[in-house]
C-alpha cells in the first residue's frame, strides 16, 4: 500500500469515527457532476480546478443534496491568486454554467465571507480583518460550513468569520454542493479531505 493510500485511508476512518463522510474518493470525480471536463481533475488526492482563462463561472457539483449539515475541507490557492468558493444549498441556473445559492468564498478581499451566488448578487457577510488573521493566502486553509435550519456559520482555520440568520422568506434550505472556478485570468485550486456530517 502506497503512502498515499494510506493517508486517505486513515483520513476515512477518522471521518467515519467523528460522524463525517468523505464527499471525495481521493482517487477519481465519482459522486460529482462535470460541466467542464477540462477544467477538473484529480492529483495526488486532490480535486484540482485549473483555468487557462475562462469567460464564465465553472462547478463541480455533488449529485446528492444536502439540507442541514456541517462541512469541512481543505483548500488553497495555488500562488495566492484567483477567486473561487463552496456552494451549498444550491441550484443549477437555467441556460447557463452558473448555480444560485449561498457561497463560501475563497480569494482576493473575499476570502471567510458568505456570498450570494447568481441569486441577490451580494456579499451577506464581510469576514473581519481580525477573523482572517491566520489566513494563509498561497497556503493551505480549513473551511467549515454549517447550515442548519436559518442559521449558517463559517469558520476558516477554526475562527468564525460568518454567523448568518436568513430572514428572508423563499431562499432554498436545501441543494448541492459545488465547488467554483471563477471566471477570468488563469487560476488554480486544490481541494482535499472533503467531508460531511449531515445534521438531524
Amino acid at each position: 500500500m502506497s503512502a498515499l493510500q494510506i493517508l486517505l485511508l486513515v483520513g476515512s476512518m477518522f471521518c467515519l469515527q467523528a460522524g463525517f463522510q468523505p464527499l471525495f474518493n481521493g482517487r477519481d470525480l465519482d459522486g460529482w457532476e462535470v460541466d467542464t471536463p477540462t477544467l477538473w481533475s484529480v492529483r495526488d488526492g486532490m480535486i484540482v480546478g485549473k483555468s487557462a482563462g475562462l469567460k464564465y463561472n465553472d462547478f463541480l457539483r455533488t449529485r446528492r443534496h444536502y439540507g442541514d449539515f456541517e462541512l469541512r475541507l481543505s483548500f488553497r490557492l495555488v500562488n495566492g491568486s484567483g477567486n473561487s468558493g463552496i456552494q451549498f444549498r444550491s441550484k443549477p441556473v437555467p441556460g447557463s454554467h452558473e448555480v444560485a445559492g449561498y457561497q463560501a468564498d475563497i480569494g482576493e478581499q473575499y476570502f471567510g465571507c458568505l456570498y450570494d451566488e447568481s441569486r441577490r448578487r451580494k456579499v451577506l457577510v464581510q469576514a473581519t480583518a481580525e477573523s482572517l488573521a491566520g489566513l494563509r493566502r498561497d497556503g493551505w486553509n480549513q473551511y467549515a460550513i454549517i447550515a442548519r435550519g436559518d442559521s449558517v456559520v463559517l469558520e476558516l482555520n477554526g475562527v468564525r468569520t460568518v454567523e448568518y440568520v436568513e430572514k428572508e422568506v423563499g431562499i432554498d434550505r436545501s441543494g448541492f454542493i459545488a465547488l467554483q472556478v471563477h471566471g477570468g485570468p488563469p487560476m488554480e485550486v486544490h481541494f482535499k479531505d472533503i467531508r460531511i456530517r449531515e445534521l438531524p
